[in-house]
């Protein structure tokens, strides 16, 4: 019986993480899944949000959107549109990013993409929060 996970997070860039870890908790559509060893496999879409995952008691999070993560019983691979360290993202540039994706759907101009306004304001909205929670 496994008694950690694998866990690996690759972007089309980038490999930005490969650890060994107790628990990982992904933002899937259908709201978060939390993974521990030995968890069915499954694959599941993800959504923008926050993936935490925990080594011992010290806790981690990346932003991650778009993608897929595939779980087995001793790995959790995920393969995401984009994904960056807390400590990787500016939170003055996410702020701008808000800014603009709440004057989009404020606006409603004609012709305006409104879901992908509302993926740009959920993806800065989760980057602004991680963010906050490194420098404070």
């Amino acid at each position: 019986m496994a008694d950690k996970l694998q866990l690996e997070v690759i972007t089309p860039e980038k490999l930005v993480l490969s650890a060994a870890v107790d628990e990982v908790v992904l933002p899937g559509l259908g709201g978060e899944l939390g993974i521990l060893p030995e968890h069915t496999p499954l694959i599941s879409q993800l959504q923008t949000g926050a993936l935490t995952y925990r080594q011992g008691a010290a806790k981690q999070s990346l932003h991650v959107s778009g993608g897929f993560a595939e779980i087995l019983p001793d790995r959790v691979s995920v393969l995401a549109d984009v994904a960056e360290r807390a400590e990787e993202i500016d939170y003055a540039r996410a702020l701008r990013a808000r800014e603009g994706a709440e004057r989009l759907l404020a606006e409603r101009a004609e012709g305006t993409d409104l879901e992908g306004a509302a993926v740009k304001l959920q993806r800065a909205v989760t980057r602004m929060q991680l963010a906050g929670k490194q420098s404070g």
